[in-house]
Parts: C-alpha cells; structure tokens; sequence
C-alpha cells in the first residue's frame, strides 16, 4: 500500500475486493520492508482463505505475532453505507493516512463507494498544515470529508491555514485514540466539524460515532468491558479460529471498559493498561482525561512503572505547552482535585514528542522503557 498519488494503483483491487470478486488482500506498507515482512511472515498470505473474505487487515499493536482481522466485502460496504448514511451522503474524501492501517483504508473504500476519486495528502514525510490546505482546496463535490488522528489535529490547529482547511470541509473524522477535551472544544469553536469515531480493525474501523452505534452495529457492556457486533464485523483472525475475543458468534470482545448511558457508549479506559498501585486500581484514560485539561499540557500519557513498596506507581509524561514547564507537585494537586488522591501521578518526565504506534496511539511500550531508564539514571 503506497503513499501519496501511487495509492490510485491499489484502488481497482480494493474495488474488486469490495465487489466480493477475486483473491483476499493483505494490505502491508510499501516503504517499510522490515514490517511489510514481519505481516507477510505472520499472516500466510498464498495459503487458503474463507471465500467471503476480502482483506485481512492488521491490528494496530507492534509487539508479538500481529494479528490479521479478516474482514468480508459485505462487512465493508456495510461500514462504508452507514458512515455515509450518518454523516449526511458521500462525498469526497481526503487521504491523509497510513493506507496500510484500516483508518486509510476505508478512506479509500468509502471512496470508491462514493464513486469519487480521493484526493490525496502524502504524508511520507510527516503531516503538514499547509499541505492540508492545498489538498483541501482542490476537493470538488458537494461534500467533502478527511479522517486523522488526534495527532494530526492538534499540529493542524497550530497554524491557521489548517485550521481554515478543516473548517472547510463538511465533516472531519477524529479516531485511532482519544482526543484531549481542550483540544475538541477548540476546534469545534474554530468552525471545525469534527467526529469522534470509535471502532477497530475487527469492526471495519470506527462503527460508533459520538457515541452512538451506526446502523447495523450492536453495542453492550460486560462486566465494564465493551463488546460490539452486527454487520462490521470481521469473520475472526487469520489463522487463529479459537481467538477468546470471538468465541461468542457474532460478537467481538474488546479490551476497552466502556459504559453506555441513554444509548451513548462512553469509553472509560483499558482493561489491559489498568495500574494497580497499593491495592488499587488506577485507569490511566481517567487520569489523562483530567491532565489533558490543565494549561500547560499539550499531550499526555500516564502508565504504570515497576515500585517496590506499591506494586506499580503512577508516573506520567507529558509534552508541556510551549513556554511551560509543570512540575509534579502542580500536577498531582491538580488529580487530587479531580480524583481519589491514590490516582495522583508519583513521576513526572517531561518529553518533546510522545512515541506512537499505529495510527495515533501511543506507544505505551517504548514510553515506559523511556521512563524507567530515566528513573535509573
């Protein structure tokens, strides 16, 4: 899956993928051999396949055997109907994505539902506001949209040609990981249509916006934990038919701990980050929720970091507003304002960037290893 004006090379095949006609595709990244060879490795491609699956789509994680969510062409179409059902008809969209993460895909597959050629962004060498702006003054049609992540939102605000490029358009896509409060209500005050979407791989991508399920998606809590199915959702993993996360038929349980109230799924944190410190447990979205409204925080990450006395602390790291520099003591009054004192960040690293990992998620993993070998020094 090529960048920039190259990705109209795969369009036919992600055409007949969605026609349900031809081979399954495993969509990998052109300009990264090591990647694109650990995927192919994983994920057998040239050995036999269900026949209703169209691609095999990965999951955004990097550590371990990655996982490929084998999603059909009616699964597809049926994501593809409903998003543009939901935000008011197709259009054109603008690819500013990976084309190898499902975000970028669906860019593409939306497009070729709209049949409407997708305007372009290439991003091979980072995201940048101003080519946002040439690309979206280029769109045509009566209604036009773009997908990004929260990264890419908060560089765009930054500089008023993004901002006008964004305001611009009918609808803009916001999703891969949570975005900061301050930093939707900005951007909604600037004019910017924005949606928050959430989904994955193994549901063809976001399959409720703002909370709210799209046709065809089925929503419900567990025990706190979220599982989702209906039409978006993927056979299974590639290659793993007794995968825990589908063993009730027709469902996917997620790691996410999420609540539903008056019909609005609201997604409270993950069940697989969760810090236990002294007995307690800790869920590091809760914490980030709170920090990421304090102003001198740009970007924020908490996790949990090996103690001896409490099992695991609450450390966090944070890329300061420019001119800032918070220090702990501020930050854990600030928590204590708004949580039990226990959720109280221990250590504080200030960054420069936060590592990411897929489509705008932080990479937890590369960050904690950062923290500890600062703690040892």
């Amino acid at each position: 899956m090529p960048t920039g004006a190259a990705v109209g090379e795969v369009l036919p095949h992600l055409r007949e993928a969605l026609d349900g006609g031809g081979p399954a595709w495993l969509p990998i990244p052109t300009g990264d051999r090591r990647e694109s060879h650990r995927l192919s490795s994983a994920l057998q491609p040239g050995e036999p396949i269900e026949d209703d699956v169209a691609l095999v789509v990965t999951t955004s994680g990097t550590t371990g055997v990655p996982k490929g969510a084998m999603l059909s062409a009616a699964a597809l179409r049926a994501s593809g109907d409903a998003t543009h059902e939901r935000l008011g008809g197709p259009g054109q969209w603008l690819l500013a994505l990976p084309t190898h993460h499902i975000a970028g895909i669906q860019v593409l597959l939306r497009s070729i539902l709209a049949g409407i050629e997708p305007a372009v962004l290439d991003v091979s060498d980072g995201f940048l506001p101003d080519g946002l702006a040439s690309a979206v003054s280029g769109m045509k049609g009566s209604r036009r949209y773009t997908s990004l992540v929260p990264t890419q939102l908060i560089k765009a605000l930054e500089e008023p040609a993004g901002v006008a490029a964004l305001a611009a358009l009918d609808a803009v896509l916001v999703g891969g990981a949570a975005t900061p409060k301050p930093v939707l209500e900005h951007a909604r005050e600037l004019g910017i249509t924005i949606v928050r979407t959430y989904g994955m791989s193994e549901t063809c991508g976001g399959c409720v916006y703002e909370g709210v399920p799209l046709r065809g998606t089925e929503v419900r809590i567990e025990d706190g934990r979220v599982l989702l199915g209906g039409a978006m959702l993927a056979n299974g993993y590639r290659g793993l038919p007794d995968h825990p996360a589908f063993a009730e038929p027709g469902w996917f349980r997620t790691d996410d701990a999420g609540v539903v109230e008056d019909g609005v799924l609201r997604i409270t944190g993950r069940l697989d980050e969760a810090i236990m410190t002294g007995g307690l447990v800790v869920i590091p979205q809760v914490v980030e929720a709170v920090l990421a409204n304090h102003p001198a925080i740009s970007e924020v990450v908490v996790l949990g970091l090996p103690d001896d006395r409490l099992g695991q602390r609450v450390a966090v790291a944070v890329v300061p507003v420019a001119g800032a520099t918070p220090t702990l003591e501020e930050l854990r009054d600030y928590v204590v304002a708004e949580l039990d004192a226990v959720a109280a960040p221990r250590e504080l690293s200030l960054v420069d960037e936060i590592p990411m990992r897929g489509p705008g998620k932080p990479d937890r993993g590369r960050l904690r290893e950062r923290l500890l070998a600062d703690s040892a020094h």
